[in-house]
Parts: structure tokens; sequence; C-alpha cells
């Protein structure tokens, strides 16, 4: 039985004629998180969107197979159908469409069938109870006057209710209080409950993962995947950081 979920081969990406992957070789099974770090502008936001199908992102060689399909040429919302989900390090407002009537849209669309509304405010209501956050955020427009760390909540509360296979979660953590980073960790941890789904992380802090079971870490200098391990290379970067490491 294959237990992949995605196999990145040799991916080369360029953004506006310029190349910012050079090879990438990635490999993540069912149920597993990986964790992503790097210094900044080494490609890590780049394959998150890559992943994703951004057309801004141009794959000029290798593939990407993902629940043993190759999707390299596929649409964004292919891939989403698929079960791929993108948290944004910087999630945009949309004016005019609120928290709850964005999550009940995304679902019927990945669905193909319309959600009985009862029923999506009942799962909706509890997951929102998950992340501590206040009802009255559903019928807000979305992430607009959202803090950075409602704005993340609102991210991770979409991951609980979309529960797609595998999720990409870019900066999540990225200016989160202690608390807030607390919340969002739980919420990772309800998703794996929920659906037993699969993670690769982007991170430059080790908060977020202090209590999640990290099954493999990977560093990316200059576009390339550089090195690779366990939780104990979290640890070592967290001393040493990227530049200072010799073995990187």
């Amino acid at each position: 039985m294959n237990d992949s979920i995605l196999k990145v081969s040799d991916l080369h990406v360029s953004v506006a004629e310029k190349e910012i992957l050079k090879g990438v070789n990635l490999s993540i099974n069912k149920g597993e998180i990986h964790v992503l770090m790097g210094p900044n502008g080494t490609g890590k936001s780049t394959l998150g969107y890559a992943l994703i199908g951004n057309p801004k992102y141009e794959i000029s060689k290798g593939s990407i197979v993902f629940d043993g399909k190759d999707i390299t040429e596929d649409a964004p919302d292919e891939r989403a159908k698929a079960g791929i989900f993108l948290s944004f390090q910087n999630p945009l407002e949309v004016p005019g469409v609120s928290l709850s009537s964005f999550i009940r849209t995304a679902l019927e669309e990945i669905k193909g069938e319309r959600i009985k509304l009862f029923e999506f405010k009942k799962k909706l209501k509890a997951t929102m109870e998950v992340l501590n956050m206040d009802p009255e955020y559903a019928d807000r427009d979305l992430n607009v006057g959202f803090s950075g760390g409602e704005k993340k909540k609102a991210e991770i509360l979409q991951l609980l209710m979309l529960e797609p296979k595998f999720a990409i979660l870019d900066e999540t953590d990225s200016g989160l209080d202690v608390d807030a980073v607390r919340t969002v960790s739980a919420g990772i941890e309800e998703y794996q409950k929920r659906c037993n789904g699969s993670l690769l992380i982007i991170t430059h802090s080790a908060k977020i993962l202090e209590s999640l079971k990290v099954d493999k870490a990977h560093v990316m200098l200059n576009g390339v995947i550089a090195k690779e391990g366990g939780k104990e290379l979290i640890d070592e970067i967290n001393e040493k950081g990227f530049l200072e490491n010799e073995d990187l």
C-alpha cells in the first residue's frame, strides 16, 4: 500500500522569470507533520504557492504527485477539490463576504453539493469553540478588522471545517502571542484527530511545534532543501541558527 500523500521531484519554479526553486525534492506520507524552516528569501513560501497552483509561480521542471496523481499542470481549484489547503501568511480581507458564508461556499464547491444550513452552523459553532473564537466572528466580513491573531485563527477554522487531506501552513504562528500560538497548536491537533491529515508547516519559530508530533524537519537554503532530520534538527537550528551551522 502506498502511504505517500505528496511527492515533489526535482521541482524548479520561477517568478517573473527569476528561478526561486532550483530542484526541490520532498516526500510526505499520510498523517505526517513536516516542518520547513530556513532564512527569509530562500523559497519556502514559493514552494507553498507552487503546490497550491498559483499561476504566478511557473514550474519549469519537475513534478508534483498528490495522492497518487500527477497534479503538476492542475488548476488551483482542482487541487483544492483534491484535498490541498494553503493557510496564507498574510490573509486577505474580503469585504461583503462573511466568514461563515465563505467557509460554507468553499465546502459546497469542494463536495459538489449543497450543505444543510442547520448542520453547517452546528459544526461551525462547535469548531469555533475549539479555537476559543467569539461566535460573532462568523457573521463578520472575512478578515475585515480582524487582528493578526484573529486572522490566523480564522485560517485554522477554515482548515478544521474543510478537512483537507493535506494542509500547508505558511507562517501561521507569525506575530501571535503565546496564548494564540497554543490555540493554533490545539487547532492543528484537532485537525489531525478529525481526518488524520498531513501537514507542511512553514515557520521560523519552534513555539507552534512544541506540543505537536513532528515527523520530519527540512531546511531550505538557496532554493533547495539542504538538510533533513527529525525534531532534533529543529532544536539544532534554534540553538545554532541557519548560517552558523556548518553542516548546512
